[in-house]
């Protein structure tokens, strides 16, 4: 059997935009450590997931992104979600973590400025 994964990679901010950091694989028990020890050090002001590549999200993945995000709220930075697919966005509706965490439905949307 082939070992759950998750791959993360960073692209830092550049011109004030946010850090994005794309997910590939699953984010679940077996990965959330890993994917915790990852995104924590991250200290750009702004950081977009890009879930786009996430095949499936349960529910220790979804106590990681809620970990992250208030860790980053609580060290005065921003965290955002982005392009979940269709399982993420139906796990995120069910827990009802959309009114709770930003969400967008893409990278280039969630990139933008607030106005």
């Amino acid at each position: 059997m082939e070992p759950v994964k998750l791959d993360v990679h960073v692209k830092e901010s550049n011109n004030g935009t946010p850090s994005v950091a794309k997910l590939d694989g699953r984010l679940v028990l077996e990965t959330v450590t890993e994917f915790l020890q990852t995104m924590r050090p991250q200290t750009s002001p702004s950081l977009v997931l890009d879930m786009s590549g996430v095949s499936f999200l349960d529910s220790a993945g979804v106590g990681a992104l809620v970990q992250l995000f208030v860790h980053r709220r609580n060290q005065g930075q921003k965290f955002a979600l982005a392009a979940l697919t269709g399982q993420g966005t139906a796990v995120m509706q069910v827990s009802g973590l959309v009114k709770l965490l930003p969400i967008f439905a893409s990278v280039a949307e969630a990139e933008q400025p607030p106005s």
